[in-house]
């Protein structure tokens, strides 16, 4: 097989394998609502469109979404993360528990406000977002309740992802605790990171920027796009920087419409084409790929595998409205078709 391909009957023993594992998913969690309608008129009151509701519906987000992604892929995921005692998170424990994700490692803050996103959708199109949340860092003794409840479920683990939404759970002594522990146990660590926050990054297994936070995280301007990645001077400069100042065993920069660029110390990039057909909402995409890589790689693939095999889940879910996921059966038929 060519290095740079990947044959159905090889994504089909990668799937397979993966049911045998066992991922943790720490960060920050999220409870996702959907309120779905149709628009007819333009509101008197205001040049707003008018929303006659139609339906609800209520998804797992942030963090518990890349852990979503994981049990529709057969994967056994624990989730680890911080929920204020109300009537968000008991819904939020609901659907974990529907959805057989691990939620043992929840810890209740009644500091804390759990994340809610409230998604108003009309004609299949995001109409707007409201956000109620908290988003100051966790405090010392609810990071240390996290921290032993990873701790005490790591040991069965064969790899950890890291979702950081910038909602305060995913801080610097977290971070470092849960990057001694894996590293002491030989654990793949995957890191999806926020930019913003300046955390030290360095030592990772994986990190999955999008093209704006690889820029940001590398302290550099992103000022001309092309639509040839290897034509594009600056995001290979950006690529050469984060490699050797965050010292990562893989780089994995996504780009929308462009696919994902492949990146790792000493060899030439490797960029992947996307293969969506259709893109209506790109919500949550960025879950799936950190999902699907990792658990491609605790599978026993190698890194471009499983970089071919995120970019067909991605591609899949953006194809679907709402924060969606993909299952075995639907990614083995995108390579079918492929």
């Amino acid at each position: 097989m060519n290095a740079k391909t990947l044959s159905v009957a090889r994504a089909r023993q990668i799937l397979a394998a993966a049911q045998k594992t066992r991922v943790l998913v720490v960060g920050d969690v999220m409870l996702d609502q959907f309120i779905w309608g149709g628009v007819s008129r333009i509101s008197p009151e205001a040049p707003v469109p008018v929303v006659d509701f139609s339906r609800e519906s209520f998804m797992p987000g942030g963090a518990a979404n890349v852990a979503r992604n994981l049990v529709c892929l057969k994967t056994s995921a624990e989730l680890f993360g911080v929920t204020g005692r109300d009537d968000a998170a008991r819904k939020l424990l609901k659907l974990l528990g529907e959805q057989k994700i691990g939620c043992g490692g929840i810890v209740k803050s009644p500091a804390r406000h759990t994340s809610v996103k409230t998604r108003i959708v009309a004609q299949q199109q995001q109409v707007v977002r409201i956000d109620r949340e908290t988003r100051g860092a966790l405090d010392a003794r609810t990071t240390a309740k996290l921290v032993a409840e990873f701790k005490a479920r790591l040991p069965r683990a064969d790899a950890v992802i890291l979702g950081d939404y910038g909602k305060g759970v995913v801080t610097q002594p977290l971070l470092d605790e849960i990057k001694a522990l894996c590293r002491a146990r030989g654990v793949w660590l995957s890191l999806d990171p926020k930019p913003v926050h300046h955390l030290n990054l360095t030592s990772l297994s994986l990190i999955t920027p999008n093209r704006k936070e690889a820029f940001e995280l590398a302290g550099l301007p992103d000022d001309k796009k092309h639509a040839n990645p290897f034509a594009d001077p600056n995001l290979l400069r950006v690529a050469e920087r984060l490699l050797n100042e965050l010292c990562p065993a893989l780089l994995l920069i996504t780009l929308g419409e462009l696919g994902m660029l492949l990146c790792q110390r000493g060899q030439p990039p490797f960029h992947i084409p996307t293969v969506a057909q259709e893109v209506f909402d790109v919500s949550g995409a960025g879950d799936t790929v950190i999902a699907s890589f990792t658990l491609a790689i605790a599978a026993g693939a190698s890194p471009m595998e499983a970089a071919i095999l995120s970019n067909h889940a991605a591609g899949i879910v953006v194809g679907k409205v709402g924060t969606a996921t993909t299952t075995p059966e639907e990614l083995l038929n995108s390579f079918n078709h492929g």
